[in-house]
């Protein structure tokens, strides 16, 4: 998160880019940090994971989302076009949790807009093209 901090404070306006919120995103995750993860998502920000389709309302939502998720990712493919980052993550145990399916990968699409994440979409095994958010 303080590198997203630096980054605006850096260039005035200037808002952190997808990869940049990608990875502030991982490195919260992969530290345990909940709330700075839950931080870089915009308010109505929509996830579609594994058949589940939600809306976060509120900062509680996003928190508790994240809370959540039972492992942690280190990105080991990460491709930016536009607002969307799409990122591979090599899964491993959380500090909190053991993952699901340790070693395993998954590929996720990020929208970012005004340096926070308003789209995750978990892949399936074959990519899905996006819809207008």
């Amino acid at each position: 998160m303080a590198s997203v901090v630096a980054l605006v404070a850096c260039g005035g306006d200037e808002q952190p880019g997808p990869e940049d919120v990608v990875r502030a995103w991982s490195r919260a995750l992969n530290a345990g940090d909940n709330g700075a993860a839950a931080d870089l998502f915009a308010p109505g920000a929509r996830i579609e994971q594994g058949g589940l389709s939600l809306s976060f309302r509120t900062r509680a939502d996003a928190l508790a989302w994240n809370r959540g998720l039972p492992c942690s990712g280190r990105i080991v493919d990460l491709e930016t076009e536009g607002e969307d980052a799409t990122a591979t993550f090599l899964l491993g145990n959380r500090r909190t949790s053991a993952c699901d399916a340790p070693g395993g990968r998954v590929t996720a699409v990020f929208r970012v807009r005004e340096g926070k994440i308003v789209l995750f979409r978990q892949l399936p095994d074959e990519t899905v093209p996006l819809e207008p958010v």
